[in-house]
């Protein structure tokens, strides 16, 4: 058997194993936050500390995310992965035995590095492997499974928490991964860019301190706010590197990131699409678990559970490449958004004394609306682009999901923010100084403040909850405007049909690495050859058809 058919008839084998690569990935993201109060009772970790041990993965994760796609491209995407696996892993097992806040500091760095060396192969493998018939149902069930991971980590870490240590939450991580590297081994083919070009160092660095610069002001903005010192000069230096780096790009011979790329819709207006649709998920879910917690006394474990109705976002996922046959890229994505909107709008409608049942609903028809504009944008994006330059690509889909879903915390929990601190005023008088600030900062604080007043905290408790209630109405109308933004784009900008990956020319065999058989492309389709903009959407003329979603068995830092 030849290396096209063995990668062929294991390609929904290596789909599994890229599956539960992502869902790893994609749950440790949030799994540690219902870790952090034990944090601070084992490991003695003050509030500064706490913040970095969050952080210090988001930073390395979103400064690596665009060299490790072009290391996948020149080196081999199945090598980066094992690499960043095997970084994951080792860190992993580091930070659930660290003995300090500061190591933990350190291996938590270390596993968002090795999470942004998979997270770009993971995609990019995907849409090499799979055949153009079948490549939306594959990236749908990608993209679905990226959902799962992030609503099932306050699930699984509130469940580890309540039978064992903090260190579980990482621990976790390990016979996943090993899984995982039995299964590339087995199952997942390399592939490469077969005429490789020097790595462009200069635009490595540029790209990583002007991501972390950009992210970092990002994460600042609601504890500091927008007008401190440190956020505006965070984002003064993101502006400068990014500029630098951008300027660099269309100066130099190998590019790490061609920015020509952008000329194409496809490309440009399914990349900002999707960076609306992490804002809004990642704006909600910090507004969800906060009323869960602060407003309905859940339990982290009980509030994890009672977010799993999103996961209508794993039928809605690959479900959307059928609807993408009929209607097109731009219609799917575009109704994907605005029922994301309209769920939204229901979250915005609960109050202290609401039941389950209307959140429940809510939380179905955003994960429908998530699923069905999240992975016609990823197939676009990537469809754009050359296969020999899928890991680049790849990063770009990641790093655009990363700055949306930081820039949707920030700019939604400072809504939020503002709106409760001025609900909360008048319910203030009379209290300490230190405990009307404490309780003016946040619902969780003004929750500490009145279980130490007891029976006379039974007032401040109701009033807090209510003007968080209050504030999150209007916070959730900045994700509403941002869904309604993103189903604009789509519509006006996006083209209808999605187009099959640009090639150079005859795909020649990927260049083998070690024992393994060289994999070709196993597309049929004549290759594209141009990368230059395409003529508009909305011209006149019939549609070619598009791509049929060929049999096969289902299964989206």
């Amino acid at each position: 058997m030849d290396a096209v058919t063995r990668a062929y008839r294991r390609r929904w084998w290596a789909l599994g194993v890229l599956g539960l690569v992502l869902i790893a990935i994609a749950m440790d993201g949030l799994i540690l936050n219902v870790a952090l109060p034990t944090l601070v009772r084992d490991l003695h970790a003050s509030a500064s500390q706490l913040q970095w041990i969050v952080d210090a993965y988001a930073l390395a994760f979103a400064g690596l995310l665009l060299s490790a796609g072009s290391l996948g491209d020149r080196f081999g995407r199945k090598l980066i992965l094992n690499a960043g696996l095997t970084i994951f892993v080792t860190a992993s097992v580091a930070s659930a035995f660290a003995g300090s806040a500061g190591m933990l500091i350190g291996t938590r760095a270390a596993m968002g590095a090795g999470a942004a060396l998979i997270m770009p192969s993971t995609l990019s493998i995907i849409t090499h492997t799979f055949p153009a018939k079948e490549r939306g149902r594959a990236v749908g069930i990608w993209a679905g499974l990226s959902g799962f991971g992030i609503i099932l980590g306050p699930t699984v870490g509130g469940l580890l928490l309540d039978n064992f240590w903090w260190g579980s939450v990482f621990l976790i991580n390990a016979p996943i991964v090993a899984v995982a590297l039995l299964g590339t081994r087995l199952f997942v083919p390399e592939s490469r860019d077969p005429d490789a070009t020097p790595l462009d160092l200069a635009g490595a660095l540029l790209s990583a301190a002007g991501l972390l610069a950009l992210v970092y002001g990002i994460i600042e903005v609601p504890g500091r706010g927008w007008a401190d010192a440190l956020t505006l000069g965070s984002f003064s230096g993101a502006a400068v590197l990014l500029w630098l780096f951008a300027a660099w790009e269309l100066r130099s011979a190998h590019p790490l990131l061609n920015l020509r790329f952008f000329r194409n819709p496809r490309f440009s207006a399914a990349s900002i699409a999707l960076t609306l649709v992490f804002f809004g998920l990642n704006g909600a879910l910090f507004l969800l678990t906060q009323y869960m917690q602060f407003v309905r006394s859940y339990s982290p474990l009980q509030a994890g559970i009672r977010l799993l109705p999103i996961l209508t976002v794993l039928a809605a996922a690959p479900l959307s490449a059928l609807a993408v046959e009929k209607a097109g890229t731009k219609v799917v994505v575009g109704a994907g958004l605005l029922l994301d909107a309209l769920g939204l709008g229901m979250a915005s409608t609960v109050s202290p004394g609401t039941g389950y049942g209307p959140l429940a609903a809510a939380l179905a028809v955003i994960g429908i609306g998530q699923g069905l504009a999240m992975a016609p944008a990823v197939v676009s994006i990537m469809g754009s682009l050359p296969r020999a330059k899928l890991g680049v690509g790849s990063a770009m889909n990641s790093t655009t999901q990363m700055v949306g879903g930081a820039l949707g915390v920030a700019v939604i929990g400072s809504a939020l923010s503002s709106a409760y601190t001025s609900s909360i005023g008048p319910a203030l008088s009379g209290l300490p100084a230190s405990a009307a600030a404490a309780a003016r900062d946040s619902v969780g604080a003004a929750t500490e403040v009145a279980a130490r007043l007891g029976p006379a905290g039974r007032a401040l408790l109701t009033a807090a909850q209510s003007a968080f209630v209050n504030g999150m109405d209007t916070a959730m109308l900045v994700a509403i405007g941002a869904a309604v933004a993103g189903a604009l784009v789509a519509l006006l900008f996006l083209p209808s049909r999605p187009a099959q990956l640009a090639e150079a020319g005859p795909q020649p065999p990927a260049v083998p690495l070690g024992p393994e058989p060289p994999v070709a492309s196993l597309d049929p389709e004549p290759p594209v050859a141009s990368l230059d903009p395409e003529p508009p959407a909305a011209q006149p003329g019939p549609e070619s058809p598009a791509a049929s979603v060929g049999p096969g068995p289902t299964a989206a830092r």
